[in-house]
Formats: structure tokens, C-alpha cells, sequence
């Protein structure tokens, strides 16, 4: 097995509170590897069918993130972990600087930083001929403002150790059908790439991991059949398959990878 060299790291994940979401697992993950793990979340609320959130689909998608992180706190106690667990909006620069304050006063510092948090329109609006001021605003607030923001705290905090790693999706350069979203996410991509020139001579590291279709409770099994035939590899992504990604470019041994968009798609929007 890896040793990842995580052990007593402090690890702040952003977007936690869906247990089956890339945020929850990674955190998981980290436990697992003995790092310390602060969770940040928001809840955003939209209606949702309380019939339906038995089975992956929109419904337990949106009960998941319309709810606190009790299930990902859960899961954490069960394994002895050291957390942390915050709700704050990291759109908003004074919330950001709280959640730092409240971190550093628990663990003194922050090794690494995974801005997981994503916002993008669930009502059909991010299309050309639809979008709105709001959508693209309240997009742009989360994938790229807040990015932005908890990026710049943890370099202002910086220690000895130092690792970002940002979530895009593998089609932001094409995103037809939701061009703010993709169009934010392609911006971190541009701004992973810029940072990790700014902070290089710090010894931080900058990089991006691009999910492919990936089950965090949102795919039904009419929409599985619909994506899977596009994923060369036959199968969905799982969070899983992100959070390891994250984890070896949070690790010592990638410390020499930097400013890089790694896809993890199955070979997906390639």
C-alpha cells in the first residue's frame, strides 16, 4: 500500500456535506491516511421528492446537499479521525477569513487545500439563449471568487507544506448546455496554471483534477445508460477514483507536479 506521508497533515476540503460527493470521500480518504480533516460546507437548498432520495437521481442529489454534514461526521467518529467540521459560504471574503481564523486557532496551520465547492444551474438556464445575470453570477461567485479566496488565505497562512488542488470538470473547454458552469471551471483551470507559477517559489504545488461523469448520487440508472457509452473505459467515474487522485498530488511524492489538469474521465472528453 502507499504511504502518502498525509500522516498529521491538516487537510481543508471544501463542498463535504453529500456522504456520496468527491468533498465527503476525500475527506475520508485523508482520514484514512491519518491527516486532519476540516470540512466546509454550504447547504443549498432546492425541492426535492422525499419518495425519490432511496435512488441515486436528482432527488438524493439535492437532498444530500440541502443537508449538514451529520452523515460525513458520522462516518468520521466511526473512523477516530481528527476533523473539524465548518458551514460558511466561501463566496463571501469575511466568511473566508473566519474559516481560516477557526482553523488555525483548532490545528495551527493548513498543509493542503482541495476547493471541491462547485455551483452551477439545475433549471436549464445555462444555455446561451436562457442564461441569466444570476446564473453566471452565482456561478462564478463559488467556482472562481471563492476558489480565488480560500486560495489566497492558504497562501497568506502558508507553512513548510504546501499543496492546492482545484476541481474542474474533463469538458469545461466544450461545455455546450452549461457554459457558465464549464466557463468557470475553465478558469480554474487558467488560474491553477497562473497560481503555480506565483507559488512555486514557495514550495506549493498547484493542480487540477478534471472528474469525468462520476456517481455522487446525481446519475439514474436512464441517465447511466445514456453516459456510460460515451466513457471509453465502459463505466462510471466513482468518488473514489477522484479522492485517490487527490491524494497522491497532496503527497510528497508529488512534489515535483505542478500547474497540471490531470483528467480523471475513463478516457472520457478527451
Amino acid at each position: 500500500m502507499v504511504n502518502y506521508g498525509l500522516k498529521d497533515k491538516v487537510a481543508l476540503i471544501t463542498g463535504a456535506n453529500n456522504p456520496q460527493g468527491i468533498g465527503a470521500t476525500t475527506a475520508f480518504a485523508f482520514a484514512r491516511e491519518g491527516a486532519k480533516v476540516v470540512l466546509v460546507y454550504k447547504k443549498v437548498l432546492r425541492p426535492f421528492d422525499k419518495n425519490k432520495t432511496d435512488r441515486n437521481g436528482a432527488d438524493r442529489y439535492f437532498q444530500a446537499n440541502a443537508g449538514d454534514a451529520d452523515v460525513v461526521e458520522n462516518r468520521l467518529k466511526e473512523m477516530n479521525a481528527d476533523y473539524l467540521v465548518i458551514e460558511s459560504d466561501i463566496s463571501n471574503e469575511n466568511a473566508v477569513k473566519e474559516i481560516y481564523s477557526v482553523v488555525l486557532a483548532r490545528y495551527g496551520r493548513v498543509d493542503i487545500l482541495v476547493n471541491n465547492a462547485a455551483e452551477g444551474d439545475m433549471d436549464g438556464l445555462d444555455t446561451i439563449e436562457k442564461i441569466t445575470q444570476k446564473v453566471i453570477d452565482d456561478t462564478f461567485a463559488v467556482n472562481v471568487r471563492g476558489s480565488l479566496l480560500m486560495t489566497k488565505a492558504f497562501v497568506d497562512q502558508r507553512g513548510s507544506y504546501g499543496r492546492i488542488i482545484n476541481l474542474s470538470t474533463d469538458a469545461s473547454q466544450v461545455f455546450a448546455g452549461q457554459i457558465a458552469y464549464g466557463a468557470s471551471k475553465a478558469t480554474l483551470e487558467a488560474l491553477t496554471r497562473s497560481i503555480a507559477l506565483e507559488v512555486a517559489k514557495y514550495g506549493i504545488t498547484v493542480n487540477c483534477v478534471a472528474p469525468g461523469p462520476t456517481q455522487t448520487g446525481w446519475i439514474d440508472d436512464e441517465l447511466e445508460k445514456t453516459v456510460v457509452p460515451l466513457i471509453p473505459m465502459g463505466k462510471l467515474i466513482q468518488p473514489e477514483d477522484i479522492a485517490e487522485t487527490i491524494l497522491f498530488l497532496a503527497s510528497e511524492q508529488a512534489r515535483m507536479v505542478t500547474g497540471q489538469v490531470i483528467k480523471v474521465s475513463g478516457g472520457h472528453a478527451l
